[in-house]
Parts: C-alpha cells; structure tokens; sequence
C-alpha cells in the first residue's frame, strides 16, 4: 500500500506546453489549405439550366462571373421581380457590364488577359433579351470567350 501513497509531500511536474504553439499553426494551415472562401454574396436568385455535353473549366482564377437572375426575397421590395444583372457583390446595368470587364482585365497578368473567361450564370427562367443586351456589352469590351454555366441533366 505504501508505493501508491505520495511520500514526502511530492508535487506533480507541471505540463510542459512547448509543443502547443506547433500544433495550434498545424491546425490552422490545415484550415487555410482545406477551406475555400465564397468571394461573392448572392443577390440573386439561380437555378441554373440543365445539359448533356459539359465540360470543367480548368483555371477558374481567369474566370469572371456574371449572374442574371430574380432578386432575392428581400431586395424585390426595392428592384421588383423583374431579372437583374449582378457583377461581383452588387446590382448593375447594362452599361456597367464593360467597366467590370475592363476592371476584371486590369486585375490579371499582361499574359493571362488572353485566356480571360467571362462565365454567364443565368437562371433557366430568364429572358433571352437580356442574354443577347450582355453579349452585345460584352463584344464592345473584347471580351469574346465567353462560357455558360449550367448543371448536368440527370437521366431518369
């Protein structure tokens, strides 16, 4: 009985924390690495149309989106039910489609201005007048690589 009794009055060694620091920055570029950010809010609401030939974008940091669709709940009171253009985190118009790209342009590389992509996020229930008015706007600025976005059809 006596090996388990604390002889002397001995007190525990306290816990060495050196190797804290090390595995806290270990979670956090774990963190970083695995998470992505979502760079633009919504304000629009999108379901995209559905196809049978696909293909993925490979470098999808030359890529500038634009999202055409019906405002979300609560900005109908203000801007109505009618389809909206949205370039990065606000509203626009079809005049402003060619200061986004030139402003998109300005942002990349001498060399990677070429390969931009301009991706047309539109909901399936919107309009094509509006498709053609940003085509049109987008041919004025250069930018004639243009890509749809949609979802794959689901065989049923």
């Amino acid at each position: 009985m006596s090996k388990f009794r604390k002889e002397g009055g001995k007190e525990l060694p306290p816990i060495s924390t050196a190797s804290l620091p090390d595995i806290v920055f270990m979670l956090l570029f774990f963190f970083m690495v695995s998470t992505t950010m979502r760079e633009v809010t919504l304000n629009v609401s999108i379901k995209l149309p559905e196809a049978t030939e696909l293909s993925k974008l490979e470098k999808k940091s030359l890529v500038s989106y634009i999202y055409v669709g019906e405002p979300l709940k609560q900005f109908q009171t203000i801007f109505g039910i009618a389809p909206r253009i949205q370039l990065n985190d606000q509203f626009a118009n079809i005049g402003d489609i060619q200061d986004y790209v030139i402003a998109e342009r300005e942002a990349r590389d001498e060399v990677e201005q070429k390969f931009m992509i301009t991706s047309l996020k539109i909901d399936e229930n919107t309009k094509m007048g509006i498709v053609t008015e940003i085509k049109q706007e987008l041919r004025k600025s250069a930018a004639l690589h243009i890509n749809y976005s949609s979802r794959m059809k689901v065989e049923r």
